[in-house]
Formats: C-alpha cells, sequence, structure tokens
C-alpha cells in the first residue's frame, strides 16, 4: 500500500501540463522563400533527364582528372602569385617573419602548381 502512495504521487510530480500551443505563423518573405525553394526541389525532382555513358568510360575518369588538376594548377599559380607579392612586401617594409612566410608560400604555391608532374615522376 505503500508502494501504490510512492507511485501516485510521482505520477502528480511529474505529470505533463499541456498548455495550449498556437502554430507559427510564416511572414510573407519567409512564405515566398519556401515557396520558391519548394517549385526548385520539385522542378530538379521532375525535369530530370536520363544520361546515358556512351564510349569508353576511362576517358570521362581521365577527363575529370585532368579538370581537377587544371583546377589545383590554378590555385597553385594564385599561392605562387601572393607568395611573390609577399616577398615584395617583406622587402620594402624589411620584415623577416614576412619573407619567410613570402618564401614558404612561394615554394607551396611551386608544389602545388607542379604537382601533376610531381605525381607522374613519382609514379614511374
Amino acid at each position: 500500500m505503500g508502494g501504490m502512495c510512492i507511485v501516485h504521487m510521482m505520477q502528480k510530480l511529474f505529470k505533463k501540463k499541456n498548455p495550449k500551443t498556437k502554430p507559427l505563423r510564416m511572414s510573407g518573405v519567409q512564405k515566398r522563400f519556401f515557396v520558391s525553394y519548394a517549385v526548385i526541389v520539385f522542378a530538379m525532382m521532375w525535369c530530370t533527364t536520363p544520361v546515358l555513358a556512351a564510349g569508353d568510360p576511362l576517358a570521362v575518369v581521365n577527363n575529370l582528372s585532368d579538370f581537377i588538376f587544371s583546377l589545383i594548377r590554378a590555385i597553385g599559380l594564385i599561392l605562387l602569385g601572393f607568395g611573390v607579392v609577399q616577398i615584395g612586401l617583406s622587402l620594402k617594409s624589411h620584415d623577416p617573419s614576412q619573407r619567410a612566410n613570402g618564401f614558404l608560400t612561394l615554394a607551396g604555391g611551386v608544389i602545388i602548381t607542379f604537382a601533376k608532374e610531381i605525381l607522374d615522376l613519382i609514379m614511374v
């Protein structure tokens, strides 16, 4: 009997009170964003076309590899240019730490620019 009383007290103590809730209203901007998002998702789902692979699949992989390495080369050239600018600014301001960072950036840019050639030399 004592256990029953404790259970009843625990139920009363931890009873969840359900306050009445109201739905959240969307503003006009939120509604427009949601509708445009839904239209884009709908168009992507229903306006797709099947893609059939024709030809050599290895050529496609090689083309993708060439594209990725060209992007890496572009990033390397950007780093190379940034390294040259850093070295020039460090020579102007006589800052040895900036000069060291410039040479490191320059070396990193050279390595990234010629990454494909370096990998080809390693793979031989």
